[in-house]
């Protein structure tokens, strides 16, 4: 059993880091088009209601419907992610390129209701898979890196959204739907294609243990990443969900108010790209995330009461910088604490922030005809992290824990087993990476 979980917390990918990094590339254009084809039509609600002869409430449920099933359905995605990686994530491709060869069915809600079904039923497959495929293709020190690159390019792919849509506009739909279903496509066949290749998971006797998602969920690690998660991400949907019309009053117009969405998200990708791997390297998980914590109140409330646009840039782009980024710092350290469970983690992790955007969203809803109030709401939902920013566990913590506090297998080999379980029965110490799931004895 020892020698097993070994393996399991030392898992080496197979192949080349090159190979490990085409398939990295490829999930990420995955990701990018699940995004992307989740926000066609945020960008032109009215003229897509107008095109389809519907209401703007029911252009806005094909988006809506998103963080809606991801909630329902994050836990048995994960769990399929964990037990069968590769058929999962891409059949998870292929349902995100057949919503967006739906959509062309014709130019009816019926037929776009249709397609974003299936790109949402996806979407819980292909995002929760950021953190666990790093870990299969990528070794140990490069998949910081890794998960980085990949959620960024899921918030390119929003960006992406935003930028098409109003270029085009609704009177070009079908010209929209067209290249965005081509650009699935060709992203779902290169992952299946990648993903021909086994990761480090692909043949070791583990089996992921029946209640994992109870087992991490019991683990307090978990529990402050997904409450980061909540009130972090549930702040930037309401952010893009509401920012036009809190900006409406003080006379920014759509376009401006989507320009600077668009620069917060571009701050994000950008800092995605660079952040992540370099606090990874630090160990310094806890100062960041007390830094999003104050970036993110701070500015929620520098929204509501600076004058005109060119202050709201800076804020916004300062913002897209860290609160961005904060994803990919999560799911590292949820992919180092989970290993082989590092899909349900990832789960559990973005399960957490959707449900946190439908949240801080109805709370922005009910005061969105004052704007001020909106924004010092969303700024103390953002301060109510600081109690779990504190409490932050860093990658030096779980690597480095002394022994009687988060003391590894290898020195406690007489651990029970079970899932998080100390030498002594205990559920409180810091795990070890991958000891999260439990393990098969290997043969002999």
């Amino acid at each position: 059993m020892q020698a097993v979980e070994n393996m399991a917390r030392q898992r080496v990918p197979r192949g080349s880091p090159a190979v490990g990094w085409r398939v990295v590339a490829a999930y990420g254009a995955v990701a990018a088009a699940t995004q992307m084809l989740w926000l066609t039509y945020a960008a032109i609600t009215t003229e897509s209601a107008h095109r389809y002869g519907v209401s703007v409430g029911a252009i806005g449920w094909l988006a809506e419907i998103f963080p809606l099933l991801y909630v329902v359905l994050a836990i048995p995605a994960g769990a399929l992610l964990d037990r069968w990686f590769r058929p999962s994530l891409a059949l998870g491709g292929a349902l995100v390129a057949a919503g967006g060869l739906v959509r062309l069915g014709g130019l009816t809600f019926a037929w776009a209701l249709v397609g974003q079904s299936l790109i949402a039923l996806a979407q819980p497959v292909v995002m929760s898979a950021v953190a666990k495929l790093p870990g299969e293709y990528l070794p140990t020190h490069s998949r910081a890196l890794g998960i980085s690159l990949a959620s960024a390019a899921g918030f390119v792919g929003m960006l992406a959204a935003l930028l098409l849509g109003p270029l085009l506009g609704a009177s070009r739909l079908e010209l929209l739907l067209e290249i965005q279903a081509a650009l699935a496509v060709l992203a779902a066949i290169a992952l299946a294609l990648t993903l021909r290749r086994r990761g480090s998971g692909e043949g070791e006797q583990t089996a992921i243990e029946r209640g994992v998602a109870r087992a991490l969920w019991a683990r307090p690690e978990i529990r402050v990443m997904s409450g980061l998660a909540f009130l972090g991400f549930g702040v930037f949907v309401a952010l893009s969900t509401w920012l036009q019309t809190l900006l409406q009053p003080s006379g920014i117009s759509e376009t401006a108010a989507g320009a600077l969405l668009v620069g917060m998200i571009l701050a994000g990708v950008v800092g995605c790209a660079v952040l992540p791997a370099a606090i990874a390297a630090r160990g310094a998980e806890r100062r960041f995330m007390a830094a999003v914590v104050v970036v993110g109140g701070l500015g929620c409330v520098a929204l509501g009461v600076l004058p005109g646009i060119a202050g709201r840039a800076v804020v916004m782009a300062a913002m897209g910088a860290v609160l961005l980024p904060a994803l990919p710092v999560l799911m590292t350290v949820a992919e180092r604490l989970a290993g082989p469970a590092a899909g349900t983690a990832g789960a559990i992790v973005w399960m957490a922030g959707n449900l946190g955007g439908l949240v801080v969203a109805l709370l922005v809803q009910a005061l969105v005809h004052h704007p001020l109030a909106a924004f010092v709401a969303m700024g103390a939902v953002v301060l109510f992290a600081i109690p779990l920013a504190t409490r932050m566990v860093t990658l030096r913590g779980i690597s480095d824990a002394p022994s009687g506090e988060g003391a590894t297998a290898d020195r406690q080999p007489h651990r029970t087993s079970g899932v998080g379980a100390s030498a002594d029965g205990g559920p409180d110490r810091t795990p070890e990476p991958g000891e999260l799931a439990a393990a098969r004895p290997a043969g002999p």
